[in-house]
């Protein structure tokens, strides 16, 4: 599991989560869309129904990596059960629709 948060993450979760730059959002999260982080692809396998909306005002989601089908958490990205990658200062999120 993998927590992202604005910079305006409460003091009590920063140790806890990844700081991110929040982006604007061109489109709607959907399942079938695919994550990179850095050169690292993960399907997207279902959406919170919160995801999008806490992305684009808090830059908070979590990312859970085990290919459920249907969300149990409003606001989790559920991708496919792959190894999670390493994170670093640099490393880029990008949501794509191929």
């Amino acid at each position: 599991m993998v927590i992202l948060f604005g910079k305006e993450a409460p003091n009590d979760l920063k140790d806890f989560c990844y700081i991110i730059d929040i982006v604007d959002l061109e489109d709607n999260i959907q399942a079938g869309q695919k994550l990179y982080i850095d050169n690292k692809i993960f399907e997207i396998t279902s959406v919170g129904n919160i995801v999008q909306r806490n992305l684009k005002t808090l830059g908070h989601i979590t990312m859970r990596f085990d290919g459920s089908t249907i969300p149990k958490l409003p606001g989790t990205l559920y991708l496919e059960n792959k190894e999670i990658p390493d994170i670093n200062l640099n490393t880029i999120f990008k949501i794509v629709a191929e």
